[in-house]
């Protein structure tokens, strides 16, 4: 007997059929990775199995009695599912700020649905109702995903990479028979990927069926089925091993158009010898040094990979660049050659002159915004929402770039109703559309399939391939690295532990 079947299903989300007569059986015993190219309907298959999306047509059968919500654990990719922890994770520079741990749950509080309101002073403040997960389980699950180190810190300090894993612990700890993963490995660092893979092995031998959307280049061992969607549709099914040995084919590396890129031009601001120069940087939150004496010199034009285990402080380094940080004003160091705090140095005058993208922009980036304005708000560094009139240049410039990154159509569409690795192209093409002379991009290809990661890097190297473009590049995976970048630094635990 089969666990679940799809018989002629169809869905539709917003205006756009996303799903179109899928047929798929799911029997006992077998684990399946979900893969396809950006937009092909892997999260909203996900979704409609999990029962969080109407089917449009067609059917889906589940084999077991019992409440569907009970059986089937689709593990969060954010923080929607309680409203005590949504309404703690409200903007993108939260986990910068000191203050805001002091009021969020922990991580072992949100673990364990301890969590209730209390008062009206504060409609955030909680208070801790009784554990509904035993200390055994709690133990178990937080040993298996490598996060018992991190159970009494507050969520919202938590890195990308810590994030994602609390996420998965908590849907475990669900005791689901069906566990659905999107993406689950973007993020993750060397160490963190091996946890996973281990992790669902385990639970693949203890009789949960896994499914999940990934990539081609990242299925577990556990997996012995592969379902390849495209426009919405089932391209393949077969079995994992019949999918190894037909994914031998070689493709062709993507080149950017090349009078798109001629038409891109240099940055407009190059007046400067360092885009950066941090002087023993150090930040700390509470007994907790995130940061330790950091020195780091770059200088215009050099391109740079900043890598580090989940945890080692990167994106907390990066946020005192890009200005994010308040513990900025309580260190020294300079931008494109302007001390802190001085004279021409403002916030906006810094943020004008970096192109950034981050795992974190687009966890809190506003949703109900078309990919127009998600694209222009980059010429004023707004999430999204800005009340400056356009000028007929900076609208051509955001056809221009999205066009560049294969956006062009979809941008009259609301950045909700793209996939997620399509918005997360959006946001690059927001990184990118003002031409500044700092690109940081951190984590950048999070979300992607393998033809649109090539076609970035290619982009990328494109674009900084002259003397007047300086870059920060951060991923945990080396392939996904563009070949200008010639220079690394690497963390651990907050100090620098090696210039290359």
């Amino acid at each position: 007997m089969s666990l679940i079947s799809l018989s002629q299903v169809s869905v539709r989300k917003y205006d756009t059929v996303v799903l179109s007569d899928i047929n798929w059986t799911i029997n006992p015993g077998e684990h399946w990775a979900i893969i396809g190219p950006n937009g092909s309907g892997k999260t909203a298959l996900l979704d409609v199995i999990a029962g969080k999306w109407p089917v449009l047509k067609g059917k889906i059968r589940y084999e077991w009695s019992g409440p569907l919500r009970e059986s089937i654990e689709l593990a969060s990719n954010d923080y929607s599912f309680n409203r005590i922890v949504s309404a703690g994770a409200e903007y993108y520079q939260q986990r910068f700020h000191a203050y805001e741990a002091e009021r969020a749950p922990t991580v072992r509080a949100i673990l364990t649905d301890q969590l209730k309101p209390v008062g009206t002073v504060n409609e955030r403040s909680v208070t801790l109702a009784p554990s509904l997960v035993g200390d055994d389980e709690l133990t178990r699950v937080s040993t298996l995903l490598s996060i018992t180190h991190l159970l009494d810190h507050p969520f919202v300090t938590l890195s990308n990479g810590e994030t994602r894993r609390m996420l998965l612990a908590r849907s475990l700890l669900r005791n689901p028979k069906v566990l659905m993963l999107d993406n689950a490995f973007s993020g993750l660092d060397v160490h963190s990927r091996e946890v996973l893979r281990n992790a669902l092995t385990e639970l693949a031998a203890n009789g949960v069926t896994i499914l999940m959307a990934t990539t081609a280049t990242e299925i577990p061992p556990c997996i012995t089925h592969v379902l390849e969607l495209e426009n919405g549709a089932v391209k393949n099914q077969l079995s994992v091993t019949d999918f190894g040995a037909a994914a031998t084919e070689t493709h062709a590396q993507p080149i950017p158009d090349l009078a798109m890129m001629a038409n891109f031009g240099q940055p407009s601001f190059t007046d400067f010898e360092y885009a950066l120069d941090l002087r023993n940087v150090s930040v700390r939150y509470h007994d907790q040094l995130v940061l330790d004496h950091v020195s780091w010199k770059v200088a215009k034009g050099e391109k740079w990979a900043l890598s580090g285990a989940n945890g080692s402080g990167k994106s907390t380094l990066l946020s005192i660049v890009t200005a994010d940080n308040p513990q900025r004003f309580a260190n020294d160091f300079d931008l494109f050659d302007k001390k802190r705090g001085g004279l021409g140095a403002s916030i906006w005058d810094i943020k004008q002159k970096i192109g950034h993208v981050s795992p974190e922009l687009h966890l809190y980036f506003p949703r109900n915004t078309s990919v127009f304005k998600t694209i222009a708000s980059g010429f004023f560094d707004a999430t999204g929402v800005f009340f400056k009139k356009l000028s007929d240049m900076q609208v051509e410039r955001v056809h221009e770039v999205a066009a560049l990154l294969h956006v062009q159509g979809l941008i009259e569409k609301d950045f909700s109703q793209l996939s997620k690795g399509q918005q997360r192209m959006v946001l690059l093409a927001r990184a990118l559309v003002k031409n500044p002379p700092l690109l940081i991009l951190d984590e950048p290809c999070q979300g992607l399939d393998q033809a649109a990661i090539d076609y970035f890097k290619a982009v990328v190297d494109a674009i900084c391939d002259t003397a007047d473009r300086t870059l920060i590049y951060v991923s945990h995976y080396p392939n996904e690295i563009p070949s200008c970048v010639t220079r690394t630094i690497r963390l651990e635990k907050g100090k620098v532990t090696a210039v290359l």
